[in-house]
């Protein structure tokens, strides 16, 4: 398979071209890295002008979504004790967490003594949500590009939720621990409004009612959360921030900082994940369904940023997990009365 010489994007990746130096479009399109720094000043300058204008102000200054991962418990650590901002961490616990990944999240949360919230949706509605992504066709190839069909479920879930609870508690600023391969510099720091919501929840709302009916509509917004003030509706509406994607990103640094925490990286969720169980099965089933890595766009990302080497990026993408984990994690999803035909069907 022909891969970019520059980064680790296959031929098999969409609408992907190369040049005569082997070279893909993704690559040439990538800017300068003088100009790249003066958009991360850029973005940085917008962020601290956003802390000093809404800090302290409410109870809780942000949301953070906390997966107990490397990244976002990294994230918390910064923003809790270098910006000094008053958190309140939202973990949504699929079924599938590595029970390090929940110890972690206990001594983080804890060391850190931040505040902390858990949702867990019902058993069998998350294995058929999970097993029905997997085969139904809901999510455009966009979105397929840097995540699978299940990521996309879960991370709809997430984002759902944590905007739902900002506007009912009034929090004006929801983080997000997403590597700079994950989040677009240029989208890094934005302010949401009802338009923009109101196009975003339609979006997961048709997705989730084909993949699930109504069983999750509690996670989603109402009419009753557009109503606003018109002059008051500034805010009303959060700030969505990716920090990664303009802070210096290491994970040496990374990993170096969570584990002054007592943060302990599992060793059951595969080379692409510090936190979810399912991940692998789901990378798996999304290379056989489309004939590229769903981390392949992140890691191609962290390559062009000079957080991680090309040879690294490569060996992550080629490990494999254990045929015996894959086989443990389709069972547990065919445990779910409603969800066993479809997980069989993905299983082909």
């Amino acid at each position: 398979m022909k891969i970019c010489t520059t980064c680790v994007l296959p031929e098999t990746f969409p609408g992907i071209t190369f040049d005569d130096q082997g070279r893909c479009s993704y690559c040439s399109k990538h800017d300068k890295t003088e100009k790249r720094d003066n958009q991360r000043d850029r973005f940085y300058a917008k962020f601290q002008e956003i802390l000093q204008r809404l800090k302290g102000k409410d109870p809780y200054d942000a949301l953070l979504a906390y997966s107990g991962g490397k990244d976002s418990t990294y994230t918390l650590k910064l923003l809790k004790e270098t910006y000094g901002l008053k958190l309140l961490a939202i973990t949504v616990d699929h079924g599938f967490v590595s029970p390090k990944a929940v110890k972690n999240i206990q001594n983080v949360t804890g060391r850190l003594d931040i505040d902390h919230c858990a949702f867990r949706p019902g058993t069998d509605t998350l294995r058929t949500l999970f097993s029905r992504s997997m085969v139904m066709d809901v999510y455009p190839i966009k979105a397929l590009e840097r995540a699978s069909a299940i990521c996309n479920s879960c991370m709809n879930l997430v984002k759902s939720l944590l905007i739902k609870i900002s506007i009912e508690m009034r929090v004006p600023m929801i983080f997000y621990g997403w590597s700079p391969g994950q989040a677009p510099l240029r989208s890094s720091v934005f302010k949401t409004n009802a338009a923009m919501l109101r196009k975003m929840q339609e979006a997961v709302s048709v997705s989730f009612e084909k993949l699930i009916g109504d069983r999750l509509s509690a996670y989603l917004l109402k009419d009753h959360h557009f109503k606003t003030d018109p002059s008051r509706e500034s805010d009303r509406f959060p700030y969505i921030i990716h920090p990664l994607a303009f802070l210096d990103y290491s994970e040496e640094t990374i990993l170096d900082a969570v584990g002054t925490l007592g943060w302990i990286p599992p060793e059951d969720t595969g080379s692409n994940s510090s936190n979810c169980l399912l991940n692998d099965f789901a990378i798996e089933m999304h290379i056989k369904q489309h004939r590229f890595h769903p981390y392949a766009f992140e890691i191609a990302g962290l390559v062009r940023e000079g957080c991680m080497t090309r040879s690294e990026g490569l060996e992550r993408l080629s490990s494999r997990p254990d045929a015996a984990h894959l086989d443990y994690i389709k069972k547990k999803l065919e445990a779910g009365a409603e969800s066993r035909s479809f997980c069989k069907g993905a299983g082909k």
